[in-house]
């Protein structure tokens, strides 16, 4: 009974949440990140063609060594569609329930704590709101991750390696939580296994950004400057001469509030056997040194790394109690989860107000239209007139709808860089790129932003509209009077009047 009552649960989760996410898309809450993006890299692939995403400038796997979007591809090619995106997502969140939910039946010896812990996995704030989060490939940790730990739990050596190797390749910073695993595995388990792991998670993440991603990127990453003090030595630097300062920094915008989040739903029961929840504790650390909002912010995905470890090592410390004891402080891990998600999560029982609601506690929703409304409607219905294969730039809630094609652009891209490529100084220069000489098409709304507006009005003498409705004008090139080229004086190209 048990059984069928989890499977029940992780289907309704799944469903719940990938109707949500196609939802929230046809409603035009997508956009070009973190959606459109990956349609376009997992589609070239598909193709067989390198996933060189112009919608940011980069090759996607130099953005992040996310291979395991390689076996993804295969599954998109048979259904092209960002709905498989958001059902995979769905899909593999919901199964991280099953690591929890079979080490707690085996540990606890009962299915009904089982269910109700798994549960408790699915009601972590952090897991639901990366589910709403667009698309992200960190979404497949849920899953991988969980099952590597459980395999190591059981010492179930086979199951444990094949979800280590599926967990490296979701992306090149899940070192963050593989390194402390081999380090728990080698002091709790097995030695040899341990080291082996650990040798493993170093060389793929130098090969994943030393290799890979500095050769296709030129550096092995972006991110750097998301280390506070300028850089690691700093940080150290600043550990020694001036603490007062790290510690303020740890204090400083709510970041102890993100770590109580993330522990407050197991209730702090892992304190009773911390080893296996302290595997979180690097990836932790690390979300709250960053100086990237969005990075100690439950709603995002960096989030979800950090729960498999925090739930299976609440489950490991429940052991150590009698049988009274743990049905009582199962009890309070209800509570706790079920209030965490109340106050801080999505999943439906949320008390979410509607998007663009101001909410004191921090949970409002990204705005997005009905599916049904006329400017959804609108858009999805003039998306089907670009033509196959043919170039063009629209605007970004629009990407996700059209992004199957070698040469896509977040307006203004091409014609005035932003958001694009490794080097910001281009963005600074408000260059344009040469691709903006020969785009054949302009997909943008009739109401634009006024520096949206100045952008389109410098080049809107060379298209023509070809379709429109209310809310929404597909413009096809007809001329090139405004050139992107080098000028004199200019260290990066500008458009440029070759008529006037």
């Amino acid at each position: 009974m048990w059984q069928g009552l989890f499977v029940l649960m992780v289907w309704a989760y799944v469903t719940y949440f990938t109707k949500v996410s196609i939802d929230v898309h046809n409603g035009l809450g997508t956009s070009s990140y973190d959606v459109g993006l990956y349609q376009q890299g997992v589609w070239l692939l598909g193709q067989g063609e390198a996933p060189f995403v112009t919608l940011m400038g980069r090759n996607m796997l130099g953005d992040h060594a996310s291979f395991v979007m390689v076996l993804v591809a295969p599954i998109y090619r048979l259904f092209p569609a960002a709905d498989t995106l958001f059902f995979l997502q769905s899909l593999f969140i919901g199964l991280g329930a099953l690591p929890v939910f079979l080490a707690a039946r085996k540990r606890l010896a009962s299915e009904a704590m089982a269910l109700a812990l798994a549960a408790c996995f699915l009601l972590h704030p952090a897991v639901g709101w990366t589910n709403r989060e667009n698309y992200h490939p960190d979404s497949f940790v849920a899953f991988f991750l969980g099952m590597a730990i459980y395999g190591a739990l059981e010492r179930k050596w086979r199951l444990y390696w094949v979800f280590v190797v599926l967990t490296l390749l979701v992306k090149e910073d899940v070192v963050l939580v593989v390194l402390p695993l081999a380090v728990w595995v080698a002091v709790f388990r097995d030695r040899r296994f341990g080291k082996l792991t650990a040798m493993a998670t170093i060389a793929t993440t130098v090969v994943g950004m030393f290799v890979v991603m500095r050769s296709l990127i030129g550096v092995p990453t972006r991110n750097a400057w998301r280390i506070p003090f300028n850089g690691p030595t700093g940080v150290l630097r600043e550990v020694v001469e001036r603490p007062g300062n790290v510690i303020e920094h740890f204090r400083s915008d709510n970041r102890p509030f993100y770590f109580w989040q993330m522990v407050f739903p197991s209730a702090l029961v892992f304190l009773r056997r911390p080893s296996l929840a302290a595997v979180s504790g690097l990836v932790l650390f690390t979300n709250m040194l960053s100086t990237f909002w969005y990075q100690y912010h439950l709603e995002y995905h960096y989030s979800l790394i950090a729960v498999p470890a925090i739930v299976l090592g609440t489950v490991y410390a429940l052991e150590l109690f009698s049988l009274r004891w743990r049905r009582w402080l199962l009890g309070v891990v209800g509570v706790t989860s079920l209030w965490a998600c109340l106050m801080w999560g999505v999943v439906p029982i949320g008390q979410l107000l509607p998007p663009g609601t101001d909410d004191p506690i921090g949970r409002e929703l990204p705005y997005h239209w009905t599916p049904t409304h006329p400017v959804a409607e609108a858009a999805r219905s003039i998306a089907r007139e670009v033509p196959d294969g043919a170039s063009l730039s629209t605007y970004h809630s629009m990407v996700p709808h059209v992004a199957h094609r070698k040469l896509i652009y977040q307006f203004p891209n091409p014609f005035r860089v932003v958001l694009y490529g490794p080097d910001t100084t281009l963005e600074a220069a408000r260059a344009c790129l040469p691709e903006a000489n020969d785009l054949e098409y302009v997909l943008l709304q009739k109401s634009l932003s006024v520096e949206l507006q100045l952008d389109w009005e410098r080049v809107s003498d060379d298209f023509e509209p070809v379709s429109s409705n209310e809310f929404w004008t597909l413009y096809q090139r007809v001329s090139h009077t405004v050139q992107c080229q080098m000028v004199p004086g200019q260290e990066y190209p500008q458009l440029v009047d070759t008529v006037g």
